[in-house]
């Protein structure tokens, strides 16, 4: 099993950050690369399409709403791996007005070595966090 952290400051309130990101179905309010997210099951299943129209299916299996957290698992994706589980979390940093968004995940990879899918997940992980930090900070661009 492999798995990758990304994590980025930005200089919003953690309840700011939480209120654009902590929908299940709100990728495309921050994540340019995902336009649309379609939510089923109750709320519990999003079909996205990237920017490529490429299809991935994901489930929500935890939710936080207090400590500002999700995990979520990829039921259909044109990913290298199995098992793929991920969680979003928004931080407190004691002290300062900001707040330390991290996505990690943790998957196996199928096909590809260890270090290609973390590459490839870390990138997008890195790429998300650099494109919320964007949207929460326009003046900083």
């Amino acid at each position: 099993m492999a798995t990758t952290t990304a994590s980025i400051d930005v200089p919003a309130s953690p309840a700011r950050i939480w209120q654009l990101i902590g929908g299940f179905d709100s990728l495309p309010d921050w994540l340019p690369y995902i336009p649309t997210s379609e939510l089923s099951e109750g709320g519990r299943v999003r079909s996205l399409r990237d920017e490529d129209g490429g299809v991935i299916i994901e489930r929500l299996e935890a939710f936080d709403n207090t400590a500002r957290t999700y995990t979520y698992s990829i039921l259909q994706a044109p990913f290298p791996v199995t098992g793929y589980l991920s969680t979003l979390t928004v931080h407190t940093v004691p002290g300062q007005d900001t707040a330390r968004v991290e996505w990690s995940g943790t998957f196996t990879p199928t096909g590809v070595s260890d270090e290609e899918a973390i590459a490839i997940f870390h990138g997008i992980y890195t790429d998300g966090l650099t494109a919320l930090h964007r949207t929460l900070t326009p003046e900083a661009a």
